[in-house]
Parts: structure tokens; sequence; C-alpha cells
């Protein structure tokens, strides 16, 4: 999966984001790392079961870039996928609410997939929508 260009400002967040982020982190890691993908999922839909309460738009911008800044300091390359993963987990963690994004964009060429946390009801989050946004959803969480 390719990632976008463009990102709005990474932040650190406050320490309960940032300890919810590092937390998501790890187990989008080990998810994604030791389990399979269909597995992945359905944990995934567990969890946010937990999460009970759609989380806030600005609330989840910070939550999203509280995992990136907690993903800069990773061992390992962070892409859409597990920053993505993680920030749901993160939210469900806090006891909020993200879905769990796939999708394609078609044009220009070559075909690229994306995945993204969307606040529900409000579009992705953290991701740069100020132009016409260019994937389409496949699979939402």
């Amino acid at each position: 999966m390719t990632m976008p260009q463009t990102y709005t400002t990474v932040r650190a967040g406050t320490f309960p984001q940032r300890c919810a982020a590092r937390l998501g982190l790890i187990a989008a890691m080990l998810l994604l790392r030791l389990l399979p993908f269909q597995l992945t999922v359905r944990l995934v839909r567990l969890a946010r079961r937990f999460g009970r309460r759609p989380l806030a738009p600005e609330r989840a911008e910070d939550l999203v870039s509280a995992v990136r800044y907690a993903g800069r300091r990773w061992p390992v390359r962070i892409a859409c996928m597990e920053s993505s993963l993680a920030a749901v987990l993160a939210a469900a963690i806090t006891g909020r609410k993200l879905n769990w994004c796939f999708g394609v964009r078609f044009v220009p060429p070559p075909v690229e997939y994306h995945a993204w946390a969307e606040a529900p009801g409000h579009g992705p989050v953290g991701e740069d929508t100020d132009a016409d946004w260019p994937y389409h959803t496949a699979l939402s969480l």
C-alpha cells in the first residue's frame, strides 16, 4: 500500500492519548504480523464494541496524530494500515469508536490502495481532505 504524500501536522497529544496510541500501535503491529487478516478483522469488530460512543472529529484528529507521533519512534516502518488500525484500537481503549476503512484510487494510474481511520459520520480523520478525496471505500469496519 502506498501512503498519500500530504498529512496534517503530527502532534504528540495529551498523556492519555499518547498512552492509548502506544498501546494501540503495539496491538496493531502484533495483530497484523502474527495473525491472519480475517482473524484481525474479527478482533477489530470485537474491539469496537468497547468503544460505545463515537469520537468527536477534533479529538479523533488528535488521537490519529498521537499514533503517528508514536510511530515516528517505532523501530520499523509504520504504513497506513498499521497507523489506521492503531488509531481504531486506541479509540477502543479509551471507550470511543472509530471506523477502520480500506479503499482504492483508480486515477491516475497506477492503482493505489490505502487504509484510514474514519470518525462515524464525519469522514476520514488525519488525512488531507481539502481536495476531492480520491479513494473509494471498499471495506469499512
